[in-house]
This record gives structure tokens, sequence and C-alpha cells, in this order.
């Protein structure tokens, strides 16, 4: 589904990405950790067509296609998702009128004709009761006075809504309690297929306890530099990162 190999990428002439090479099939849950200013959400945004982001080196080809040659809208359409670390409120534009708009948009660039207003509605009720989603939430401006935890869940809540076939969750698990931790992972859990995939970019073990991935890849500096499966994520937990470190020294 994903190939993406030997890609650097800088922002502002700072280079970020120095070489980053993965895999990731359908079907598979792949966890991303690693430090602060390793690269994660760098890897995310350059995924997802951020602006600020440069290429310098490296593809990226998503289902057959250059995924670098499309448009942040045109990846969003082929089924790249992204679940934000901090969502932003969109005042004055209601939750209704934002997702019907989204999958509509999506569904006419694959010449798909639009749902009507009474079919959205009825998958809007599915979804909300698939993720746990408050109706009170729901009728609201996008995120507009929500919670830490109502942002997230409305997260998963648009990933239900949408079916992407790549989710890529950048800290989803930022700020949230152990009861909104375990909704919002549910939520993920049922969203998988065998035709579908995830990113969980995370810096605790915790998170894996609820979305057990396939493989864990450590960044550092950049570089995937160690691939593993859960075991790895609970070694981190325990040794930290210096542990990576000296055994990059010793390599």
């Amino acid at each position: 589904m994903l190939e993406i190999r030997d890609l650097h990428a800088e922002i502002n002439g700072k280079e970020i990405l120095k070489g980053v090479n993965l895999t990731i099939n359908k079907g598979e849950v792949h966890a991303l950790m690693g430090p602060n200013g390793a690269g994660k959400s760098t890897l995310s945004s350059v995924l997802t067509g951020h602006p600020a982001y440069k290429v310098t080196k490296g593809t990226i080809f998503f289902n057959g296609k250059d995924l670098l040659q499309l448009t942040p809208e045109e990846r969003a359409s082929e089924g790249v998702f992204l679940s934000f670390q901090y969502p932003v409120e969109i005042p004055g534009v209601s939750m209704v009128n934002f997702m019907r708009t989204a999958i509509n948009e999506q569904r006419k660039y694959r010449g798909e004709v639009p749902l009507s207003a009474s079919d959205f509605l009825r998958l809007m009720r599915e979804k909300k009761e698939f993720v746990e989603m408050d109706s009170k939430l729901t009728n609201r401006s996008v995120n507009e006075g929500f919670s830490g935890g109502e942002k997230k869940r409305n997260e998963i809540f648009q990933m239900a809504m949408l079916e992407p076939k790549l989710s890529i969750l950048d800290e989803t698990d930022s700020g949230l309690d152990i009861d909104a931790l375990r909704i919002v992972a549910s939520g993920v859990n049922k969203l998988k297929t065998k035709e579908n995939a995830s990113i969980v970019i995370t810096h605790y073990q915790r998170l894996l306890d609820y979305i057990v991935p396939d493989y864990v890849h450590i960044l550092f500096n950049g570089k995937i530099v160690k691939t593993g499966t859960k075991e790895l994520a609970l070694e981190l937990e325990e040794k930290g990162y210096d542990w990576i470190k000296k055994e990059l020294v010793i390599e």
C-alpha cells in the first residue's frame, strides 16, 4: 500500500528526515516512536502534503501512485487521513456541513454521485454510535468549545465517516485520560479492516496496550533505526532513548 524509499525532507532549510524507508501493507498497524525532534510529525506532514515541508530526495508511492505528485486534497481523496495532535477549532462551520462537504468532495473525485441529505444523516447516525460520539458535539461547530478528549474523539468520528485507506494518528493519546483513551482506541480498532492500514505516532507504550501494532519503528535523528514488534515498545519504555543512542554508537 505505502512504499517510502530514502525520503529526505526539510523545513526552512533545516533537514529533518534523512533517509526514511518504510513499507506498509493492507491490514497492518505500524507504531512510530521516537524522541522529540526525531521527525515523526514531519513524516506525517510530508505524507499529507503540508506545503511548509520540502522533499529533497526519495519517493513515496501509495497504491501505485506517486504521492509527491498529488495535492493535499488529492491525497485525502485517495484515502490518506491525518488525525492531528492538536485539532483546531473552526467557529461558524457546523460539523454536519463540514463532514457532508468533505465526503461529497471525495465522492466527486472518485466519480460517484453526492450523498443525499437523508443518506448522509443516516450515515452520520451510524458512525456516531460506532465511536460513541455524543450528538451534542456533532450539532456544534467543528471542535468549538470541545475538551481535548472530545476533539480527539471527533477526529476518530471523522475517520469513521471518511473511511480512509491509510490513517495517520499523530499522538492521538496526547492529553487523554484513561477513559477517553479507551474510547478513542476502541474506535480505531473497530475501523480496522483487511483493506486499510494505520500509522500510530506516539511517545508512550500505554496507547499500544489498546491499539496493538504489527510493527513498531523507532525514528531517531531523521531515520528509522530499529523495527520490531510490540515488545520493542516495552523495551523502549523500560530503557528510554539513551539505550538507542548507545546502540547506534556501538554499531
